[in-house]
Parts: structure tokens; C-alpha cells; sequence
């Protein structure tokens, strides 16, 4: 992945106080987004011209530079389709700026006003979409038809740049990221203290038999996951034992008193 390091700092500089101006003020129908740690990748949204089969449509488009940029010109994309000439099917831009006729000394906002101008005064000699430029050169309204067509399906959503818009939607994404993060291990906290908050089973008091052993009664009371609070739970244990007859311990207890006073009288007697 290209970075800025690629470029030389004074190409970085340059690059900086262009993009800095076309953010600022930029053309007429165009505005441009960039990522500031990678320049080697500049966007820009493209308004179809008035009085073109274009009109009403916004066509994104993309500008890649080589790490010996400016010295060699970039190479330009559409990445909306659009039936144009001088654009290939692979979004392709065929315009003499950005080969025979470059110059160092061009800058990006000379580059992007020659592409807009393109889609007011296309170049059928040097086509790189051949069907577009014979029908051109033929017959105008059935090109223009085409064209029209293609803008109404393809160019009819508008993106918009924001200024720094790139640089702010990569921020803007390591941020969600990092909440949704956050959130997921709160969920998850949040679940295993749910289960971790339940009281553990009730101690249940045990019933004497003849035979002189205690007993434990087998408690009713289901243990779960469903993060039902303490006071429910003794409310159905209470119920539980009723159930069981386990609400007579008490008397049982006062039986086995009186057969002890009883032993006792005799050993005296």
C-alpha cells in the first residue's frame, strides 16, 4: 500500500499546498477528497456539465501517481461507469494531458478541469470506447440517448466530499471499531455477571428420623442461568417445601423432646 513516504518531501509539500487549494476553492463542478497519508491516490467528484447528456449526473473518478510524479503524469479512472468516448469500459481516461502533452509543470487542478472539459467536447479520433465513438461520429442523438441512459442508472447518486472527507471517514472508522470493541466485551461482562449474581442453592434444614440419622430432604428448586433475583428464588423455595411437608420439621422436632423427657422419668423410676 502506497504512502506518502514514496514521494520525495518536497513533492509532499507541493502535493499538500495544491490539495489544501482545491479544498479551499475549487473548480466549477468539482470537488476533491484525499487520504493526507497517502497522496499517491487523489478522488474527486465530477458534476456532469449543463447542456450534456451528462447533465444532472455526479461521476467519481480517481487520479493514481507514481512515485516519480510530477515527472511522469498520472493515470486517470472513472470509477462510475459512463459511456464516453475517451473513457474505457474499465473506467480508463484517454486525454492528451495525461500523456504526450504533460508537463511537470501541470498541476492536479489543471488535470481535472481538462477531464470535466471532456464530457463537454469529447475526442472520437482517439477513442478508447469504440462503440461510443463511431455511434458519435454517426449519429449524435442515439450516442446522446446512450449517454443519458447510462447517467440516469449509474451517476444519479451524488457523493460529496467533505473537506478532509477521506482522512475523516479513515479516523471516523478506527474510532467505531475500537466502541464496537468495547461494547462486545461489555456485553459480554455483562452476561457472565448475570449468571455469576445468582445465590447459590438454599440450605435446607434436615428432619430427624427413628432411626437417630438426619436426613437432607432433596430441594425442589431448579438452578438456572436466567438471572432471577434472590427474593424470587426464596419465594419459590417457600413453595417448594410446602409441597414436600417440609413445614412440619417444627412439630417433628417438639415430638422427639417430649420421647426424651419420657426415657429420662423412667431411668428414674
Amino acid at each position: 500500500m502506497a504512502t506518502n513516504e514514496n514521494f520525495p518531501p518536497n513533492v509532499i509539500k507541493q502535493l499538500a499546498k495544491e490539495l489544501k487549494s482545491l479544498d479551499e476553492s475549487p473548480p466549477e463542478g468539482i470537488k476533491v477528497g484525499v487520504n493526507d497519508d497517502d497522496f499517491s491516490i487523489i478522488y474527486a467528484d465530477i458534476e456532469g456539465p449543463a447542456g450534456t447528456p451528462y447533465e444532472n449526473g455526479v461521476f467519481r473518478m480517481k487520479l493514481l501517481l507514481s512515485h516519480d510524479f510530477p515527472q511522469s503524469p498520472p493515470k486517470g479512472y472513472f470509477l462510475t461507469k459512463i459511456f464516453h468516448p475517451n473513457i474505457a469500459t474499465n473506467g480508463e481516461i484517454c486525454v492528451n494531458t495525461l500523456k504526450k502533452d504533460w508537463n511537470p509543470s501541470l498541476g492536479l487542478r489543471h488535470v481535472l478541469i481538462v477531464v470535466r472539459c471532456l464530457l463537454i467536447e469529447p475526442f472520437p479520433e482517439s477513442a478508447l470506447n469504440e462503440q461510443a465513438g463511431k455511434m458519435l461520429l454517426e449519429n449524435y442523438d442515439e450516442y446522446a440517448r446512450h449517454a443519458r441512459l447510462y447517467t440516469g442508472i449509474h451517476a444519479k447518486t451524488k457523493p460529496k466530499f467533505k473537506s478532509g472527507a477521506i482522512c475523516e471517514s479513515t479516523t471516523a472508522l478506527n474510532v467505531d471499531q475500537s466502541k464496537t470493541s468495547v461494547l462486545n466485551v461489555d456485553q459480554k461482562n455483562a452476561a457472565s455477571g448475570a449468571a455469576l449474581s445468582l445465590p447459590s442453592p438454599l440450605a435446607l434444614p434436615t428432619t430427624a428420623t427413628k432411626g437417630g440419622h438426619n436426613q437432607e430432604p432433596q430441594s425442589s428448586v431448579p438452578t438456572t442461568e436466567t438471572g432471577v433475583s434472590g427474593t424470587a428464588l426464596v419465594g419459590i423455595a417457600g413453595t417448594a417445601l410446602k409441597k414436600e411437608g417440609l413445614t412440619k420439621v417444627p412439630a417433628l422436632l417438639a415430638g422427639k423432646k417430649k420421647m426424651d423427657a419420657r426415657k429420662k422419668s423412667l431411668k428414674r423410676l
